[in-house]
């Protein structure tokens, strides 16, 4: 494969991306596969959310998930820090009664003690602290999350050098801090589901879309790799990656 071609799906991509918003991958969703978890997220939140809940949802995207669970929307506040996505949900959802808040990098939360029943986290970082601070006692607190190892099988390949200072993002560093803070774990997993793409136009797509887990990546800084990669993608049919993901539900007891 030559450098032009890459150069042009790298392009390809920079127009797609034009149109991604929310967290949606449906621009690829037939290029590329991931495993299920081995359990399901929306399930475990039906079992604890009740209607007269007052509802958190950090870092909501689009507000796709939130949308699944059919809460009252004026018992529902959410956040989000891409200002993209947070200029959507000021036109979709606040005008229905929903509190859209903006959040930086602090993962302040801008709401006052003891004002949530339950907060919901897919995917989003957070701060204990704040999550105790805004959760009312016995609260139930769950969330989803991207592990250290997450991309790293694929990751190494494509960016040289490629460097971790921690690897403390898993499920036993994050519950020891949750008991430590006064919640009572109810419900801990975590899985490494595996993830195959079948071309590199839609590997270049996601690379740069999470452009965090790819540092400085490019096809002029990574053309070598890219060449290695799709050696392996013309032997095998795919290109192999492995995620990592970890859930938990937990109560707040003070």
């Amino acid at each position: 494969m030559s450098e032009k071609k890459l150069k042009r799906m790298w392009l390809g991509s920079e127009e797609r991306q034009k149109r991604f918003i929310g967290w949606d991958f449906s621009e690829i969703e037939a290029q590329y596969w991931q495993e299920k978890n081995s359990w399901d997220y929306s399930e475990i939140v039906h079992q604890y959310l009740k209607e007269d809940m007052e509802l958190l949802d950090m870092g909501t995207g689009g507000g796709e998930l939130l949308k699944t669970f059919n809460h009252p929307l004026h018992k529902t506040s959410v956040t989000e820090g891409w200002k993209k996505n947070h200029e959507l949900l000021l036109r979709t959802l606040k005008p229905k009664g929903v509190n859209v808040q903006f959040v930086e990098e602090s993962d302040e939360l801008h709401f006052s003690d003891n004002s949530f029943d339950i907060i919901l986290n897919s995917h989003e970082s957070f701060s204990i602290p704040e999550v105790k601070r805004v959760l009312k006692p016995n609260g139930i607190f769950i969330s989803q999350q991207v592990g250290d190892m997450n991309g790293l099988t694929l990751a190494s390949r494509v960016v040289p050098h490629l460097k971790k200072d921690r690897f403390h993002w898993h499920l036993s560093c994050v519950v020891d801090d949750l008991s430590t803070a006064s919640f009572e774990v109810l419900y801990q997993n975590e899985c490494y589901p595996v993830q195959k793409f079948y071309d590199m136009d839609a590997l270049i797509y996601y690379a740069r879309t999470i452009s965090w887990e790819f540092p400085d990546f490019s096809v002029e800084n990574n053309f070598h790799e890219l060449l290695h990669v799709n050696e392996g993608l013309t032997r095998n049919g795919y290109v192999y990656s492995q995620q990592h993901r970890f859930v938990f539900v937990a109560r707040l007891t003070k």
